[in-house]
């Protein structure tokens, strides 16, 4: 009973100070990918943008880049445009999936398989393929113009080549992720939970706000905050169902850098978006160290 009691008490981890470098070296691979992959061409294009020579040729600090970017009208209606579509798909996202989360948590039966199901299939769909169906069905002469006038109604205004383009399109690909971070989270609120405050007279909306909202708050910034991610820098989408002009960051630098042929600027605009992406991602990492200070 000794020799079991000690192996029942041994650690799966060993936490001895010889084990600790082989952890270290199992984790240096992906840090230095991530490192000369991702760091190092920020820092790069960082330091290309505000260390450039001047007309005679002698390296120095430079930002009239930036300067030109906040002061062109055209760049700062890009921004906003891809601003004002990030916001508004992280609402649109947060408004569906959330009731879609809730559903599959609480419903029993087979038919939220089924909706899981439908919620997910977004994720196996590529983005091209995406763009296509949406001209199709909601295009100039599409589907839904088809099935209009069949029935003797006007032609609906299409959302395709306007700033509600890339909305409809980014969150119906953002679905899945955003559905099955807030399905994970909602697996902490427990049914006995929930049971007890029904039992004291709590209302639906009250149990959501007072039981569910809080287990969930950390979840909700994760998926906010990685589809906020990709859709700020996304391109296919915006670049296929968005307007020309204005357009979106990662649409403008590609004309930027191959029509334009600007590569400084193209350059900036990245370093611009990076600096905006980043602040997004600060709500991640403070949700990851807030759950494991728990």
């Amino acid at each position: 009973m000794t020799d079991a009691a000690e192996g029942a008490a041994r650690p799966l981890i060993e936490k001895s100070d010889s084990r600790r470098p082989t952890g270290l070296l199992l984790v240096a691979v992906p840090v230095l990918l991530m490192a000369w992959l991702i760091i190092w061409p920020i820092f790069n294009a960082f330091w290309r943008t505000v260390w450039r020579p001047d007309v005679d040729g002698d390296y120095g600090f430079n930002l009239s880049s930036y300067v030109f970017f906040f002061s062109d009208q055209y760049s700062i209606n890009n921004l906003m445009v891809t601003l004002w579509t990030t916001g508004m798909c992280a609402l649109l996202l947060l408004l569906i999936c959330l009731p879609i989360a809730i559903y599959l948590r609480f419903s029993p039966g087979r038919l939220p398989a089924y909706v899981q199901a439908l919620a997910i299939f977004p994720m196996f769909v590529p983005s091209i393929i995406l763009a296509y169906a949406f001209i199709r069905v909601l295009g100039p002469n599409g589907m839904v113009d088809i099935l209009l006038n069949s029935v003797g109604l006007p032609k609906i205004r299409t959302p395709y080549l306007t700033p509600w383009g890339p909305v409809i399109g980014l969150v119906w690909d953002n679905i899945p992720l955003t559905v099955l971070i807030l399905l994970a989270g909602l697996g902490s609120v427990s049914n006995q939970a929930i049971e007890a405050a029904r039992d004291v007279g709590a209302r639906r909306f009250q149990v959501f706000w007072y039981i569910i909202l809080p287990r969930i708050s950390n979840s909700v910034l994760v998926a906010i905050s990685f589809a906020v991610l990709g859709i700020f820098s996304s391109f296919t989408l915006p670049y296929l169902l968005g307007p020309a002009s204005p357009e979106m960051m990662g649409p403008f630098m590609n004309r930027t850098f191959r029509e334009v042929n600007d590569p400084l600027n193209a350059i900036t605009q990245a370093v611009i978006t990076f600096g905006f992406c980043i602040a997004f991602g600060l709500f991640y990492v403070r949700s990851v160290a807030r759950n494991q200070g728990k």
